[in-house]
């Protein structure tokens, strides 16, 4: 193999890196976006359960007319 031949195939793979590390960068902000949002959603249920504690009966007491 020469020398010119040696350095094409090792820019190809410097490129394919470079393309495979963008693809990764993308598809990890938007795994990042997802769990934003995910972690917005569950801090709004944790939030009306905490709420819901407060206001109501308990799921397992008994109701007055028993």
């Amino acid at each position: 193999m020469s020398e010119a031949e040696r350095l094409t195939r090792l820019e190809e793979r410097y490129a394919h890196l470079q393309r495979h590390t963008a693809e990764q960068d993308k598809a990890m902000l938007g795994l990042a976006d997802e769990v934003a949002k995910l972690r917005k959603e569950v801090a709004a249920l944790r939030a009306q359960l905490a709420g819901g504690r407060d206001s109501e009966e308990a799921p397992d007491e008994r109701p007055p007319h028993y």
